[in-house]
Order: structure tokens, then sequence, then C-alpha cells
């Protein structure tokens, strides 16, 4: 399932629309780790804000998806328009040959359905529309680059006051909270039971990240989760009248999860910011820590 030198990445667009000069960059990076890059036929199209019609994003999907040649396919960018698709598409050939299918935020909808009815991994990483110089992060290419290569994925960040800290392992699910949230009931809906949940968001206002938890405690997504690894909760918005006051999201998350006895840490250096480290999810992990930093290995 690893790329190695002369390996085939692909670039499909699943959701928004993309403009050829938000790939360029990561076209040249893709081709300077020895990969050769193939393009889905209906990358650029354009149908209001989505890259072309639902039938066309999930052709061109579909075209890689079946394709012997390709190795991986990355989702060029996020914003909304997976889930119009993951319907449409059909997942035989994958599953006999599975491929590394990367990618973030939006593309959660492929990582939720593909981790939840295939068990199959998937890989949460950066992004060609990140990969542009105002984005640009080596570290988070070059986690990106270990993990499609097939080379051990070692991360430490710094320990959060809030953390309940306790050694575990186990699989990794999750990916954006908001699109988590939004599969509840559906195909696509992740079980959490004796997994560590990731998750992450953006731009959401804080009673939102309030009613996501609420939503997923109320339906019993957390009675049974063995661990949670919070990441970026970035751009927040408050209301006219302040919902959270002086409390930020990671309080707001620790108000519904604090009454388990599971082990949580925040802060992963993984989401909409710069430094997005790339993860394996369906795949086991271990986390540690020590008086200073956790410790994230897969």
């Amino acid at each position: 399932m690893y790329l190695k030198p002369n390996s085939t990445i692909a670039i499909a667009a699943t959701a928004r629309h993309i403009d050829k000069d938000l790939i360029a960059n990561a076209v040249q990076v893709f081709e300077s780790w020895g990969l050769n890059v193939v393009l889905s036929n209906y990358l650029f199209e354009q149908e209001n804000a989505f890259a072309g019609s639902d039938e066309k994003r999930a052709l061109g999907f579909q075209q890689l998806l079946d394709n012997p040649n390709i190795d991986a396919i990355v989702i060029a960018r996020g914003g909304y328009g997976t889930v119009r698709v993951i319907d449409k598409i059909d997942f035989t050939k994958f599953i006999q040959k599975p491929k590394i299918i990367a990618g973030f935020s939006d593309v959660t909808v492929l990582h939720a359905h593909i981790n939840q009815n295939f068990s199959i991994q998937t890989f949460h990483s950066c992004m060609p529309i990140t990969m542009q110089d105002k984005y640009f992060n080596e570290v988070t290419n070059q986690s990106f680059r270990n993990a499609l290569f097939g080379n051990n994925i070692n991360y430490q960040f710094a320990k959060h006051e809030l953390n309940n800290c306790k050694n575990v392992e186990g699989e990794l699910v999750g990916g954006n909270l908001s699109v988590l949230y939004s599969l509840l009931g559906s195909p696509s809906d992740l079980n959490f039971d004796g997994k560590i949940l990731f998750i992450e968001d953006i731009g959401e206002y804080y009673y939102h990240i309030d009613r996501m938890m609420q939503g997923l405690d109320r339906a019993g997504k957390f009675k049974k989760l063995k661990g949670l690894l919070v990441g970026g909760m970035n751009d927040m918005n408050e209301n006219a009248a302040p919902f959270a006051f002086n409390k930020n999201c990671y309080q707001i998350i620790n108000e519904v999860v604090g009454k388990y006895d599971f082990p949580v840490f925040y802060g992963f250096p993984a989401g909409h910011e710069n430094l997005n480290l790339c993860v394996k999810l369906a795949a086991h992990c271990k986390i540690s820590f020590d008086n200073e930093n956790v410790y994230f290995v897969q």
C-alpha cells in the first residue's frame, strides 16, 4: 500500500472548485519526491462553488479509484461537497486492491466512510491547496512524505493543562468535528467504541462546538471511547451575546468529556493550521507522556 520511487499519486477534487495555480506547488513537491503525478479528468471543472457537478466529481474520483496504475489519491482541497458524492462511489475494486486516500477537513467524509465500512487505512494529511507558498510548511510536508513511504510516525507535543493523561494505545479514527457530527446516523457514521478519536475544526461558533459535542455525547459516542486526541480549533467565532465568555474550545470540549475516565490529550499539531502533521486513520497508535510532553507513535 505504501509508495516508493516512481509510484503514482493522483490529485482529485470531491468538494470545492480549485484552479491550476493552486496545485502547482504540490505537483512540484510530489515530483521532487520521485512520484509520478496524475490529475483527475475533471479536476478543474466548476459548477457554483463545486469542482464540477456531483456526477463529474464522483466520476473523476471513481476513475482514479479503479485505475490499477494509481497508488495514492490526494484530494486537492476541502470546503464542502464530498458528502454529496460519497453514495455515488463504488468501492468494489478499491476493496480488492486498496490505495492511499489522503486529505483532511471535508475529506473526513471519505475517511469515515472507508474506515467504518471497509476497515481500510486512510491518511489525514495536508492537501495541494495547503502546499502553496503562503501556507508552505516543510515539517508538515515531510510528515506526509514519511507516511506515504511507510516510515514510522513519531511526534511529540507539549502537555496541556486540561489533559487527562494516561498511556493509551488503539485504533485511531476521526477527523473534522463538524463533518463527523454531520454523518451521525448515516452509512458513514463512525463507531467510536474501543477507538481513540481525533478531532479538529475551524471557523465555527463556540456554541456550535458545544452543540456538536453535546450531540455526540447524547448519541452515546463517548461511552466506550478509549481515548481522545484534540487537534487545532482555530479561528472560532463568538455571538453578539457571548456564549463562551472567557472559555476556549478546549474548555468547552472538556466540559463534555471531563466526566469520562478515558485519557484526553489537547494540542495535537494537526488540523487547519500550517503545522498539520500526517496521521494514519483506522491504524494502531500509541500515546504516552512525561512531565512536559506527549508522544504519539504509529
